[in-house]
Parts: C-alpha cells; sequence; structure tokens
C-alpha cells in the first residue's frame, strides 16, 4: 500500500469518527458517506468549500416549534440561506440612511415582509416564491435608499399640462426598477419584458418609454395618460 493510500485512509477514518461523535444522526452519516466517495475519486484535496452549508441569518436550531415552513425551507435551501444573508446587508446599508426618516417605516416595512415572505407556504411553488420575495424586497430597498447607481430625475409633463408633472428616476437594480413621483404618491416600479421600448409596471401602476414618450397608467382604473419629457427651461 503506497504512503498516499494510506494517508487517505487515516483521512477517511478521522472523518468519520469525528461524524458519529457530533450526534448529528444519519444525516452526518450521509455527509460521511459523501466525503468516503470524494476521496475515492481523487477529491479529498479539493478546496472546504465543498462541504460547507449556506446558512440564513437567523439561527435555525432556536426556531422551535414556532418556526414556519418557509423558515424551514430557508434553513434547508442553500440558494435561499445565501439570499436571506443579501437581504441582511442591503437592509444594514438602507438602516444607515433611514437612521432620521420620519415617519421611521424601514422596521415596521420589514416585518410586514417578513409576514408576507412566510405566506408562500401557501404558493405551489414554495421555493420560487420565496425566491421572488427575497429578490424583490433586495431591489427595493436599494432603490428606495440609493444603495445603487441611479439616472436622473428626468421630468415628464402629461397630457399637455405642465403642472401634470412626472418625475422619474432610474436605478441599476437586478431587474431594474425606476421611482415614479406624483403628486404626493411615490411607487416603485420593476422592468418587465416588452415588444419595444422601456416598460415598468408596479401593481396598478405602468410606465412605458417608446420613442421619447411615456404611456403612464396612474392606479387602478386611471386612464392613460401621454408623457413627455421636458426641461427646466420648459417650466
Amino acid at each position: 500500500m503506497s504512503f498516499g493510500t494510506v494517508s487517505q485512509t487515516g483521512l477517511l477514518l478521522a472523518l468519520v469518527a469525528a461524524a458519529t461523535l457530533s450526534g448529528c444522526g444519519q444525516q452526518t452519516l450521509d455527509n460521511s458517506q459523501e466525503v468516503a466517495a470524494a476521496l475515492a475519486t481523487g477529491g479529498g484535496s479539493s478546496s472546504p468549500q465543498a462541504t460547507e452549508r449556506e446558512l440564513p441569518t437567523f439561527d435555525c436550531n432556536a426556531l422551535g416549534e414556532r418556526a414556519s415552513s418557509i423558515e424551514m425551507l430557508i434553513c434547508q435551501e442553500p440558494e435561499l440561506a445565501k439570499l436571506d444573508q443579501q437581504l441582511a446587508e442591503v437592509y444594514a446599508k438602507a438602516g444607515d440612511k433611514a437612521i432620521n426618516e420620519q415617519p421611521p417605516l424601514l422596521k415596521a416595512e420589514q416585518r410586514g415582509w417578513i409576514k408576507g415572505r412566510n405566506e408562500c407556504w401557501k404558493n405551489e411553488d414554495k421555493l420560487q416564491c420565496t425566491k421572488d420575495s427575497y429578490q424583490r424586497r433586495i431591489v427595493e430597498l436599494q432603490a428606495r435608499y440609493h444603495l445603487v447607481a441611479s439616472s436622473g430625475p428626468v421630468f415628464f409633463a402629461c397630457d399637455g399640462n405642465p403642472a401634470n408633472e412626472l418625475v422619474t428616476t432610474f436605478f441599476e437594480t437586478e431587474p431594474a426598477t425606476m421611482i415614479a413621483e406624483r403628486g404626493d404618491r411615490s411607487i416603485l416600479m420593476f422592468s418587465v419584458p416588452s415588444g419595444s421600448g422601456a416598460k415598468y409596471q408596479g401593481g396598478d401602476y405602468s410606465f412605458w418609454e417608446h420613442q421619447g414618450e411615456a404611456r403612464v397608467t396612474w392606479g387602478y382604473g386611471a386612464e392613460e395618460m401621454l408623457c413627455k419629457p421636458t426641461t427646466q427651461d420648459d417650466k
């Protein structure tokens, strides 16, 4: 038996012994078998990332009986755990910018978002629903608190009336987003597919820019407006 074979065998025995002492039951035994397979195929010298798991920002072991099925799913799915980590980073940056926010909306909105995320248990595809919820919340915070590059503001006059003004700012999020302001309302919209031009939608609000003008629907049942860009000289 060569020295390399002895080394690999010794390493395998050490890993299996450590796994047995950890008390993690069948799951740990399965992990040990995966390590054995890696060694058998020459993977024993691979980087430690191969056996590491992504973990969310909350303690999965402390959830207990109060855990929702979606929280359990986040603990089980590395992709969701990674999104949870990313959201925590973005939320912290938003918190730095919202320190003087009046009224203080960020924390209340986050609590509401968590409740909404956990409602994904009702969805047929719970994984995709939860993933979409995280991604939308991340880009929402990035746009609202200007955490990414942006262009604008761009001013529009709608239906030929300079007083009927729409102000837009576009953000380099993924997917792309924009914030449209009109009167006392500020609406976040997400980029959606369109045959031509650039189209954004947020609930009952939409903005479709094409050939130098924009068609805008501002709320449920509202008639479409035709809006054209203006400059400060036009005012």
